[in-house]
């Protein structure tokens, strides 16, 4: 199976993990604005490149989810590393509010439908994820989801977890390539988003009321993701927290892991054999002598 590239934001694979360790700003030695932007474009020229090749090698596919709070910049992050990619090849889905369709299914059900075929790069704006974060600050969310009467409530959350690792294991073992980021966006850079939201008239369609009222609980959010991560991170699995709070940073980031990822799995367009050479070659003097 594949295992995850090295990098200073790949959470721990023994469960050591804090959420207070984690920076949410880039270090003091990165370059500037206009060199992150060169970069970026560099990376993502290579994985144009490399998702053509991808695509007709037709063996894996690759599944980006992406966590974080509410104006941690995910869309802009997901448009961002793709932006020069070939639409046909890629896949995005946003889950919100599970509908009662949804809801008379396992948690798993809504996301295993959209997982991406071979040869595709399939994106996850929030995932099953949700149900170990937002469902476990709000607990009361169980009652709607039409659960056993024997589930206990004490180890719902553990069983989640071996549930989830499962998952992705499964996945992971028939080549689906798994590779989670949790952009750390920081309380203040938070605050200072949401008041350009509130300032800007072109930025009010982002805001949401709701936005204000789970800052309310970040704390709690902060316990969650951390737990979520250690019990969860594995090297066919694995998850980055990426520093955030400088956007053009934190896409570097993301870019540079999806293509190092992609490089690292030994792509090469199929081979035709003889007898279809030769048979190309017919084909191609008919053509030429027309």
């Amino acid at each position: 199976m594949f295992e995850a590239p090295a990098s200073p934001f790949l959470v721990p694979f023994d469960g050591e993990f804090r959420w207070a360790d984690a920076p949410t700003r880039p270090p003091k030695d990165v370059p500037g604005k206009k060199e992150m932007k060169r970069q970026l474009a560099k990376s993502v020229s290579r994985i144009d490149e490399l998702q053509r090749i991808f695509h007709a090698h037709d063996r894996h596919s690759v599944l980006l989810v992406f966590q974080g709070m509410d104006s941690a910049c995910k869309d802009g992050t997901i448009r961002a590393i793709l932006q020069g990619g070939n639409p046909a090849g890629c896949q995005v889905f946003s889950f919100k509010q599970p509908t009662p369709e949804e809801l008379d299914h396992d948690f798993l059900w809504r996301t295993s439908r959209r997982l991406p075929e071979r040869g595709r790069i399939g994106i996850f704006n929030r995932s099953y994820y949700e149900e170990v974060l937002v469902v476990r600050v709000h607990p009361h969310y169980l009652g709607g989801q039409k659960l056993p009467v024997d589930v206990d409530s004490e180890t719902i959350w553990a069983d989640r977890y071996v549930s989830i690792r499962q998952h992705e294991e499964h996945i992971a073992r028939n080549g689906t390539v798994v590779l989670k980021f949790w952009l750390n966006v920081s309380r203040e850079e938070q605050r200072q988003r949401f008041l350009a939201r509130l300032e800007e008239k072109e930025k009010h369609w982002k805001f949401s009321v709701g936005d204000i009222r789970e800052r309310g609980f970040w704390d709690e959010y902060m316990t969650a993701f951390e737990t979520a991560l250690a019990e969860t991170s594995r090297p066919w699995a694995p998850w980055y927290a990426i520093p955030a709070d400088n956007k053009s940073y934190m896409r570097l980031c993301v870019a540079d892991i999806l293509a190092r990822t992609l490089e690292s799995l030994d792509l090469h367009y199929p081979e035709v054999d003889a007898k279809k050479l030769a048979e190309f070659e017919d084909i191609r003097q008919r053509l030429l002598a027309e």
